[in-house]
């Protein structure tokens, strides 16, 4: 049986080490603050930002949620992102993606100011990671999965080390974040040739695709550490989530691995606090 490697006892020790920044600041007249914003009511968005005004909340920090309706148009909400980038006691921005269809988000993107792009949707921020500039912030998921392997103790320099996925929001940055370390990474997706050996070929395993229940058992080895990114409806059991792994497949067989829910997916909000409170500290230097 598998090391089950739960989020709950990462994001805790986050927690506790944000507490105590957050008190230090205080004593010096900053209170980190995190504006979300967010058009229109979307389950899922309000379901992320609970969690987030929940740790902000338990850490100490401020948050604010701006909302506006689906049908604003273009002009009224650059007017927005940009007031709200301007604001001074606003240290930290997350916007919940993706936008109606009937505005430009790339234009309303990069009215996000660089220093208080938290959640890396900017090209300005993106470039930070991708050059590995210390003052830019990555997605909060691929930062999760780091604070994982750390937490857990999981070596990282000169393994192999195989991302599952492409997308600029976890597969791309998340590739970046495992060379700082000296990992040796391979990034594949759905169209890559033998697709199950290039996995299975790896010492730690991202999966990261969005494709439900997609990694079985032949992409896995013994001794193999598998993180979980997936957030998917369960095909087999209605109203419930799976991640992109089998778990029933995979467990058995590898050495350690997150579960889906209760993985990295419990860590993103404590990662998204902490982006928010290295941003205060910068702009207070």
């Amino acid at each position: 049986m598998a090391e089950s490697l739960k989020g709950k006892p990462v994001a805790d020790a986050i927690k506790a080490e944000l507490t105590e920044k957050v008190a230090s600041l205080k004593e010096k007249g900053i209170t980190p603050k995190l504006g979300i914003i967010r058009v229109g009511a979307r389950p899922d968005d309000l379901f992320y930002e609970g969690g987030a005004k929940k740790t902000c909340q338990i850490v100490g920090m401020d948050s604010e949620v701006f909302e506006y309706p689906e049908d604003i148009d273009q002009a009224s909400f650059e007017k927005a992102v940009t007031e709200i980038g301007a604001k001074k006691d606003v240290n930290g921005i997350l916007m919940f993606s993706p936008l109606p269809k009937s505005l430009d988000e790339r234009k309303i993107r990069s009215l996000i100011p660089v220093e208080k792009d938290v959640d890396c949707l900017t090209v300005g921020g993106a470039a930070k990671v991708f050059t590995d500039d210390a003052t830019g912030f990555p997605p909060c998921t691929p930062t999760a999965c780091m604070e994982m392997l750390h937490f857990y103790d999981i070596p990282i320099k000169g393994k192999k080390c195989v991302v599952l996925g492409r997308s600029l929001v976890v597969g791309k940055p998340m590739a970046m974040l495992l060379l700082r370390e000296h990992g040796t990474v391979t990034i594949c997706h759905s169209r890559t040739e033998n697709l199950p050996d290039v996995c299975k070929d790896a010492d730690i395993l991202v999966a990261a695709v969005g494709r439900a229940k997609m990694v079985t058992a032949d992409f896995v080895k013994p001794g193999q550490i598998v993180i979980d990114v997936g957030i998917n409806a369960d095909p087999d059991n209605p109203g419930k989530y799976c991640g992109d792994v089998n778990f029933a497949d995979a467990e058995p067989i590898v050495e350690k691995i997150s579960p889906v829910p209760a993985g990295v997916g419990s860590v993103t909000t404590s990662v998204l606090c902490k982006h928010t409170i290295m941003a205060c500290e910068m702009q207070n230097s």
